[in-house]
C-alpha cells in the first residue's frame, strides 16, 4: 500500500491543475497501485500510487500521489 490509506484526509497540492481543485481538502476512498493499476485509464498516470479522493460535495477524482499531501478538516485531530 501507499503512504495514504482509505479514510485519510488529504489536501490537493497548490501546483495541481485548476480543474483538480488545488488546496481543497478531501478523503481518500480508494488506493490503486501495483496490481490494482490495470487498464488503459490507469496508464495515463506516472508510476506510483493513484488515489481516488472524495470532496465534501460528494464529487470524486483520481489523483497521482505527487499531487496530494496529508491534510486535516477543521475540528479533526
Amino acid at each position: 500500500m501507499g503512504r495514504l490509506t482509505c479514510n485519510d484526509t488529504v489536501r490537493v497540492k497548490p501546483e495541481a491543475p485548476q480543474q483538480l481543485r488545488p488546496g481543497a481538502l478531501a478523503s481518500v476512498v480508494g488506493v490503486h497501485e501495483g496490481e490494482t493499476r490495470w487498464g488503459k485509464y490507469m496508464e495515463q498516470f506516472p508510476a506510483g500510487a493513484v488515489y481516488t479522493i472524495e470532496f465534501e460535495d460528494g464529487s470524486s477524482v483520481n489523483l497521482h500521489e505527487s499531487l496530494l499531501e496529508k491534510g486535516k478538516f477543521p475540528g479533526e485531530k
